[in-house]
């Protein structure tokens, strides 16, 4: 049985590993100064200054922080609903589970995942339905990642690759797929109707489709500060060129042709839990087995280890500064969740009609 040390050891030898591979562009301090400005890149061009590519910006955003993600937030870098009486990990595979139930998943079926990470749900999703996946993802370096890791799972036979902007696939042929998912990405889509349109080509008629999004809730109000200044943060600190409320969402899905059957905010108002879904970033008290390194004090610690380290070498330069930036992440996180303006789990189900 490997003792916590040397399974914490491990962690950030791997972790020292996966950031000198994903920095390898460059000092992470200059692409950091150059993601510090999307916003106001994107602003001037919505203003008529032409040449914003949020792709790009997003693409930067899971180069800097990625390593980081799965290092706080293991290999499935998505929001569940939680309980008292399981683990964050326990609680994500749970969703999972929801999730291949309403997308009555059967053995043999083809799916895409749109947006697929470094592949936690889509390992689930071949595991436990025995259905053949393509994981579509922009960035090349979490690509490698899902190659490495469903090697490593015994299902890199079952598994396939794409990497383009899930806003043009023209590599899919129509009609191709029997199920799709989106898993907190098309949120980063600079355009989700185009985006939602993109993924209803590439599906079969009658194919089902997931999809959990990021959203405002109805008590997001436009005209308090408070509440701006929030929404400003989580899109700055998320990469969102946008956030919509769930009836936009829902309006962009029927615009591509869907049809929605279900959708639902899984965070706490909805389901009657008793665990807010950003509790692992406050504190340990409500989720079992939850990481210290989540939580306020434990993200400044590492923060000051983070400077040590770099110093030594063993993490490149600007990692620091990429901490500081998750650590504003979480905090931007908390505040959306306490105001009760903003959901990361408003999931739906929708059908491409026959």
């Amino acid at each position: 049985m490997q003792l916590p040390l040397a399974k914490e050891l491990g962690q950030l030898r791997n972790l020292s590993r996966g950031l000198k591979g994903a920095y390898r562009e460059g000092d992470a301090n200059r692409r950091l100064r150059h993601f510090n400005g999307w916003l106001r890149r994107a602003t001037a061009d919505e203003d008529g200054e032409k040449g914003y590519d949020h792709a790009k910006t997003v693409k930067d955003y899971y180069d800097l922080c990625g390593e980081f993600m799965v290092f706080g937030w293991g290999e499935s870098l998505h929001f569940a609903p939680l309980s008292p009486h399981e683990s964050l990990e326990d609680s994500k595979t749970r969703h999972q589970r929801l999730m291949i139930a309403k997308l009555e998943l059967r053995e043999g079926m083809s799916v895409i995942d749109v947006g697929c990470g470094i592949g936690g749900p889509m390992r689930r999703v071949i595991r436990e339905a025995g259905v053949s996946v393509l994981g579509v993802n922009s960035n090349e370096i979490q690509l490698e990642k899902a190659k490495s890791l469903d090697a490593e799972a015994g299902i890199g036979h079952m598994a396939d690759y794409l990497a383009c902007s899930f806003m043009d696939m023209a590599a899919v042929a129509d009609d191709t797929f029997d199920r799709g998912y989106a898993i907190e990405s098309t949120c980063h889509a600079p355009d989700k109707a185009g985006a939602f349109a993109e993924i209803y080509r590439v599906l079969k008629p009658g194919a089902l489709f997931w999809g959990q999004e990021m959203c405002l809730t109805d008590a997001f109000d436009p005209n308090d500060k408070r509440h701006r200044h929030i929404e400003q943060e989580l899109k700055y600190s998320i990469a969102l060129k946008d956030i919509a409320t769930t009836g936009q969402v829902n309006r962009d899905l029927e615009a591509a042709g869907f049809e929605v059957i279900e959708g639902r905010d899984l965070g706490v108002a909805a389901t009657g839990a008793t665990t807010p879904w950003y509790q692992p970033m406050v504190n340990r008290r409500q989720t079992l087995g939850n990481a210290l390194h989540r939580t306020p004090i434990g993200r400044k610690a590492f923060m000051g280890a983070s400077r040590l380290v770099e110093a030594l070498g063993i993490f490149p330069k600007g990692a620091t500064d990429v901490v500081a930036l998750m650590h504003r992440t979480a905090n931007a996180y908390v505040a959306g969740g306490r105001s009760g303006i903003f959901t990361p789990l408003y999931c739906f189900l929708a059908r491409k009609p026959h």
